[in-house]
């Protein structure tokens, strides 16, 4: 079966059969065989779907392949699947969908951080559990076939682009009222914040093999230029 590189397939928290409770309810706690089963099946039908995007590109990616890695019958995919696209947008809201709620909705207000502080965080995060990482490929996959296949860019757009635009102005936003951010039409372009994290990624997958490079100390250097600053906060 394949590896599930993004996925968490655990069963729930077992500490539950700690507690007392009915049968029925005991029961109706604990997931079935059959379930947990059909659990494992999907996240397989996820992650060799995602081998096989970035193996092959969406147009030549063929759900027989899928099944084949994920060591599953083609018409068990049907029953999660209704076709190549729905597969492809099941893999961007299981890998990307929890960064993309922590990106929507930055911990800004009363006694929170610096914006400077969170945009570091944020970066660090990126670096961290996107770029290098199999969620990487996904961008890169977007970025290649996207202009061919726009229901791909269109969904990717309003499930993670819309969303992150979002986080980013709230950033900004933060920033310019704390003073941070000296010039507010920074706020006109969040897609400021993010452009180099988009270059990260196309860099550590076509030119890292000659040029490494530190991307923490680069979205470093590129906040300084947002904040003004010669040197970080």
């Amino acid at each position: 079966m394949a590896k599930l590189p993004l996925i968490d397939i655990r069963p729930a928290d077992k500490s539950s059969r700690s507690r007392k409770t009915t049968p029925s309810r005991a029961s109706a706690a604990r997931p079935t065989k059959r379930a947990i089963g059909a659990t494992e099946r999907r996240a397989a039908i996820v992650a060799a779907g995602l081998d096989e995007f970035t193996a092959k590109g969406f147009a030549a990616t063929r759900l027989d392949d899928v099944a084949k890695r994920a060591g599953v019958a083609k018409g068990t995919i049907y029953l999660h699947f209704k076709d190549k696209e729905a597969l492809f947008q099941e893999l961007v809201r299981t890998a990307l969908g929890p960064l993309v709620l922590r990106v929507s909705n930055p911990p800004i207000g009363e006694g929170a951080a610096s914006a400077r502080a969170l945009m570091e965080g944020l970066a660090d995060m990126f670096v961290r559990e996107v770029i290098g990482t199999r969620r990487g490929d996904i961008l890169r996959l977007i970025i290649s076939e996207g202009g061919r296949f726009p229901v791909l860019s269109d969904f990717y757009y309003n499930e993670v682009i819309a969303h992150g635009i979002v986080g980013m102005r709230k950033l900004i936003d933060y920033g310019v009222a704390r003073g941070e951010i000296r010039n507010p039409h920074v706020a006109e372009f969040p897609q400021l914040i993010a452009a180099p994290l988009v270059v990260a990624v196309i860099w550590q997958g076509l030119f890292a093999k000659h040029q490494p490079l530190d991307f923490a100390a680069m979205l470093r250097v590129h906040l300084d230029l947002i904040f003004n600053e010669g040197k970080a906060a």
